[in-house]
């Protein structure tokens, strides 16, 4: 996180804004977004891919926000969505539609039409039924649906249980040893063209080595397919490259935190390792980053309301909840926190927990961190992706106002809501 860092006076700043000048002017909760820290991440993965065909297509579902897309569609990304409600967001942020990869395991009908009405640049298919279904659609509409089919290679992505996505008990792709079938059917069935191979392994994978063994798969499927006369044009390796929870920001005051991600294989690392079996395929290569693009590009500020301690327990009740951010209530996710001003004050184990009627609504369980006071504030870090996309209206809360700083200059990307935003609906 290079663009949030404490200056000299001890104040936590995103280029060069102390956060607590946006807290002032905006309240709290509240997302806080570096464009620099976005651009930064895009180019070291162009960076690392560079030298053979390849195209980046940003995952919405990580951070959909549409200042945020356009900074990606000025870097040249592409856009990879999950839904109709994407694929508009997509185009109204100005990617076009030829840039659009349509990915997800459970299509309507309804949606697969909206997708080639649009001619977006590609479906990508998950099993026998979806494929049957496409080119059905497709012959009706009087159109070509160009299409990925997405392969579970039986990969251990070794990350949370919940966001590995594929181990053949997964419910995603087609297995491995079923492609080579499901390949030749495919080329054989009318208004369907077959672009490529997909997979997806997981989300905030730290090791290369589940990339590596997938990529194999991958190489081997297209060479055994271009024998057989299927002549594929690209591969596309999916997303998932980890980010740094653990210590995202360190400071001589604040305390080093233990945890599993303190050292993780960057994306650049991962791509580095790959890269010699993709570029024997002779297949374009798209890489479909998410979280990787904005995790770090965003904090959650949250304002201490109490202290409570309890004789066993010492508490932190914030403003911010699973409301906000639920992926530590929904995943045990680790979000380091930090205070916007640091003190000489000890660190101490706490609690942090929101104010909603859940008792797993908590952002940090017994976390040692710097002793902080009621009406302080607390910026929870790598917050940018799978934030404010699962954010929601649970115990009638207002969703929070979202903040860009872009070239030193911060402005509000969505408001927050009101009390008649959910009165009215």
């Amino acid at each position: 996180m290079n663009n949030f860092y404490y200056d000299d006076t001890n104040t936590l700043m995103c280029e060069g804004i102390p956060v607590e000048e946006l807290v002032e002017l905006y309240g709290t909760p509240l997302y806080v977004y570096s464009g620099r820290e976005i651009v930064d991440c895009y180019t070291k993965i162009k960076a690392a891919i560079d030298g053979i065909p390849y195209h980046i297509a940003y995952a919405l579902k990580a951070n959909a926000n549409d200042a945020l897309l356009k900074i990606l569609i000025r870097q040249g990304s592409r856009a990879d969505v999950v839904s109709v409600g994407e694929l508009l967001l997509a185009l109204r942020a100005g990617f076009p539609p030829s840039s659009i990869t349509f990915a997800g395991v459970g299509k309507r009908d309804d949606e697969i039409e909206r997708a080639l009405e649009e001619d977006i640049f590609s479906l990508v298919v998950e099993s026998v039924q979806e494929l049957d279904s496409i080119s059905s659609i497709a012959q009706r509409c009087g159109t070509i649906a160009r299409i990925f089919i997405r392969v579970n290679p039986d990969v251990d992505a070794r990350t949370h249980p919940f966001i590995s996505t594929g181990l053949k008990l997964n419910k995603f792709g087609i297995p491995i040893d079923q492609a080579p079938k499901v390949f030749s059917y495919a080329v054989s069935l009318p208004a369907i063209e077959v672009l490529g191979v997909h997979m997806h392994l997981g989300s905030q994978i730290t090791t290369s080595e589940p990339y590596t063994s997938g990529a194999q798969v991958l190489v081997r499927l297209v060479q055994d397919l271009r024998n057989n006369g299927i002549n594929l044009k690209y591969i596309d390796i999916g997303g998932g490259f980890g980010v740094q929870y653990v210590n995202a920001i360190s400071h001589p005051s604040l305390p080093v935190e233990e945890g599993e991600e303190k050292s993780i294989e960057s994306a650049s690392e991962i791509i580095n390792a790959i890269k010699p079996a993709l570029a024997s395929s002779e297949c374009t290569i798209i890489i479909e980053p998410g979280r990787y693009l904005v995790a770090e590009s965003g904090i959650l500020v949250t304002q201490v309301l109490y202290i409570k301690e309890t004789g066993t327990k010492k508490f932190v009740i914030v403003d911010a909840a699973m409301t906000e951010l639920i992926r530590p209530s929904l995943y045990h996710a680790y979000h380091q926190l930090v205070p916007l001003m640091l003190t000489d004050r000890p660190s101490e184990i706490v609690d942090v927990v929101g104010p909603v009627c859940e008792s797993t609504d908590f952002l940090a369980k017994d976390r040692l961190m710097k002793s902080v006071r009621r009406r302080e504030f607390l910026a929870v870090l790598t917050a940018g992706a799978y934030g404010y996309v699962l954010a929601s209206n649970y115990n009638a809360r207002l969703r929070p106002a979202e903040i860009l700083v872009e070239d030193s200059t911060a402005r509000i990307i969505r408001r927050r809501e009101n009390y008649e935003d959910i009165v009215n609906r």
